[in-house]
């Protein structure tokens, strides 16, 4: 009985630790995500240590689609940095000759990595978290970062509807992410709709039935910003076209 006491005590310890862990985050990015443009030789991004009493080290890298590490054909600079208590620096993604060779059509999908080191501690009994920050980067070659204009290319997207499911049609050479569904303009948000990245020039199904979200539903994607837009799709024959959302967040 008491060993189990003090187990349920560490684990509840462990947990503490955890979550003020959690929400004291030093190293901050100033984005969600990254757009590349094939046309530059790099991109900088700013970072700044929310910590005002202790330094910290900054960790970069980039992975590939399937999440493996990799150094061409971007790699990060510095790959680690101390950025000082309170102080703000920059991490560059630099653009290798290698990247000539990704697809000029559409965009191409990397993720970039910001990973916090703590300073170590002598205090006894402490447990140190390094937190990290992992966002979506897209690489989009030079003719796509001039050919998008100023209609955004998620209202080209289509739903099809397959038995009770939607299918998402990509038409467009960039990737469309939706975070959001609901059955009608200002209805309540679906608590089961999973979020959906549709590849360029591909399809998707969304899992949320497409009895729950009817006749005339609206999808929420994330723009370059970071924004949220809404398109409300008119379905007609099992066939959907998006016009977008005034005023929509």
């Amino acid at each position: 009985m008491k060993q189990t006491m003090t187990t349920s005590l560490m684990i509840g310890a462990l947990l503490c630790v955890l979550t003020a862990q959690s929400a004291q985050a030093a190293i901050a990015l100033d984005r969600t995500r990254v757009i590349y443009d094939g046309s530059q030789k790099s991109l900088s991004l700013n970072i700044s240590n929310e910590n005002k009493q202790l330094p910290y080290l900054a960790q970069g890298w980039i992975e590939d689609m399937q999440g493996n590490k990799i150094t061409s054909p971007l790699t990060v600079l510095p790959p680690i940095q101390r950025v000082e208590p309170g102080a703000k620096s920059q991490v560059k993604v630099q653009g290798l000759p290698a990247a000539s060779a990704l697809p000029q059509d559409r965009e191409s999908l990397f993720y970039f990595n910001l990973r916090e080191i703590p300073p170590r501690t002598d205090k006894p009994n402490t447990l140190q978290i390094a937190l990290q920050t992992r966002i979506k980067l897209f690489y989009r070659p030079k003719v796509l970062m001039t050919a998008s204009g100023d209609t955004p290319w998620q209202e080209k997207i289509t739903l099809s509807k397959q038995g009770d499911s939607y299918v998402v049609n990509n038409p467009t050479p960039y990737f469309v992410t939706l975070v959001d569904g609901r059955s009608k303009v200002k209805g309540k948000s679906l608590k089961d709709f999973d979020p959906l990245m549709v590849e360029p020039k591909g399809q998707g199904t969304l899992k949320t039935s497409a009895t729950a979200l009817g006749n005339s539903p609206v999808l929420t994607y994330i723009n370059d910003y970071g924004g949220r837009p809404q398109l409300q799709f008119n379905c007609s024959g099992g066939n959907c076209t998006a016009t977008p959302v005034k005023d929509s967040h």
